[in-house]
């Protein structure tokens, strides 16, 4: 069968021959119709995501939309290495699999789920938000951060902020949702004062896309701007600005800043596909939207090279003929 391969550490993956899967006892065949590009399924190929095997050859892909050997249509995670979900066909545990609901089409399935499911596993299992809450979003104009903001506002956030290094972009997250947007384009000082006059108001959960530099002025200014011991559930999810920071010690002894992780390891599996399911459900209804860039996937190389963070690379599949 055909499918999206990588041989080794850092190569882009190319179009070719990959011996054809069987399902083992509990386990689904799916024919593959549409799987998406995520920072997750680069940083595997890469061999730098803290998930990768470091094994080789395998098919690339964590996640995507397909029909089982019944026709029933479902979003499956997490296929059986080597296999990936960028192949004509692959193989998942029966329980990775989630039904799709009739008014959601199978590319912008594909596309919301992995983006989508990092906040709303973020919102619902980490951070408990509830209706009426205050979110700051730190890293809001990708595809991930975008669909937070939207995904805040259909879990009840009374109010929203977003942030992002792209000053421009910020307006479009404004007509999402955000109802205050603060541009990572200031000296620290500056920022840091933006920072503390949002939490002196009140914030009390924070979704931090980037880590780096603005999440150490967001946790510095957190404790400054801090009083009574208000508590504020801190989530890190992305590390686009950097994977380490500076953290004083001092700021989590004067603060009640609860710091954590959304990721894979910080939530039972069964849970994570659950909010997949959850999401999925919920992206109709709540008018979810994302920017999406179908692809044939025998057009894999120059697509992976031209993936960007504002519309998601959907790689598509003809279905085979009975």
């Amino acid at each position: 069968m055909k499918a999206a391969i990588v041989s080794s550490a850092g190569q882009t993956p190319i179009h070719g021959d990959f011996p054809e899967p069987a399902a083992a006892a509990g386990e689904s065949r799916i024919e593959v119709t549409a799987a998406a590009i995520s920072h997750v399924v680069k940083g595997r190929a890469s061999g730098a995501h803290y998930s990768s095997s470091g094994h080789f050859p395998f098919v690339v892909g964590i996640d995507g939309v397909g029909r089982l050997d019944d026709g029933s249509r479902v979003y499956f995670a997490l296929p059986r290495a080597p296999n990936g979900s960028m192949a004509e066909r692959t193989v998942v545990p029966a329980a990775h699999c989630v039904a799709l609901p009739d008014d959601l089409d199978d590319i912008t399935a594909a596309a919301i789920a992995n983006p989508g499911m990092s906040s709303w596993a973020a919102y619902t299992e980490r951070a408990k938000l509830n209706s009426g809450e205050t979110v700051l979003i730190n890293g809001a104009t990708g595809t991930a951060g975008r669909l937070a903001v939207q995904i805040a506002r259909h879990l009840g956030a009374r109010k929203i902020i977003a942030t992002a290094r792209n000053a421009a972009a910020l307006d479009a997250v404004s007509a999402l949702g955000a109802d205050v947007t603060i541009p990572l384009v200031e000296d620290e000082a500056a920022l840091e004062a933006s920072f503390k006059r949002q939490f002196a108001e009140g914030v009390d959960v924070v979704i931090d896309y980037l880590w780096g530099n603005s999440a150490e002025r967001l946790l510095i200014a957190a404790a400054k701007a801090a009083a009574d011991a208000v508590p504020i559930r801190f989530v890190q999810i992305g590390s686009v600005s950097g994977s380490d920071i500076n953290l004083p010690s001092a700021v989590l002894r004067s603060s009640a800043i609860a710091l954590m992780g959304s990721g894979i390891g910080s939530i039972p599996l069964d849970r994570f596909i659950a909010c997949a399911g959850d999401l999925l459900r919920a992206a109709v209804p709540a008018g979810l939207q994302i920017a999406t860039t179908p692809v044939p996937l025998a057009d894999v190389e120059q697509a992976w090279a031209e993936d960007d963070s504002t519309r998601r690379t959907v790689f598509t599949l003809e279905r085979r003929q009975a």
